[in-house]
């Protein structure tokens, strides 16, 4: 059975700083996390189980024995973005052993990124039933570095929430260090937490998925 539809949306907004003009009406029923506004913890979580689920339907299709979990994202939707989604993905693969990131196509997808104009900003956005994507902001990606921005909210994919009153050394801080914070990389305990989701998260995810099959 498929659950009710649920949008939401996470990360990056300049909205909140009077830099952007005011949220459309279409998108006032998203659940949306401002730049640096209180953060939306159901949201979050809704995103990763979308995408935990995705990865588990596939394994249980296809067992593999390796330890670690292939995550696939399609950025045929962002092109602009290629350089700093192709870095997000060294980052976090360089950081983290339970679960990797890798490029592929739409229909082998487990999210997507895309790239636009958006009064919100960058965000990432699922229906909470294993449609996903990360939505790049024009704008934003140049006031903010970008490839900081895009790991951002590649790390909410991975299970990882806002933590706007962090330092620049914590990558889930977004902006909220403000544009001189330029470090893309996730600290010891983001790194850790990542690793942790992904060894207890996707067990509970197999078992459903093999359950369901």
């Amino acid at each position: 059975m498929r659950k009710p539809f649920m949008a939401a949306a996470l990360g990056l907004t300049l909205a909140t700083l009077g830099l952007a003009p005011a949220v459309p009406a279409s998108a006032a029923s998203a659940t949306t996390v401002g730049y640096t506004s209180t953060t939306a913890t159901d949201a979050n979580e809704a995103f990763f189980q979308a995408v935990l689920d995705s990865v588990a339907e596939k394994r249980a299709a296809n067992p593999t024995g390796t330890a670690a979990v292939t995550v696939v994202y399609d950025a045929s939707r962002a092109p602009t973005f290629a350089t700093q989604i192709a870095n997000s993905t060294r980052i976090w693969n360089n950081a983290v052993s339970n679960v990797k990131l890798q490029s592929g196509s739409a229909s082998s997808a487990d999210f997507s990124y895309r790239e636009g104009n958006d009064s919100r900003g960058s965000f990432a956005s699922t229906d909470g039933h294993g449609s996903g994507y990360i939505f790049l902001d024009y704008r934003q990606n140049q006031q903010y570095d970008s490839t900081r921005v895009t790991a951002h909210e590649t790390g909410h994919v991975l299970g990882l929430p806002d933590h706007y009153t962090g330092p620049c050394s914590e990558l889930m801080s977004g902006g909220g260090p403000g544009p001189s914070c330029t470090n893309s990389q996730p600290n010891a305990a983001e790194r850790s937490r990542v690793n942790q989701l992904w060894a207890n998260g996707l067990a509970a995810a197999m078992d459903k998925a093999l359950h369901k099959n």
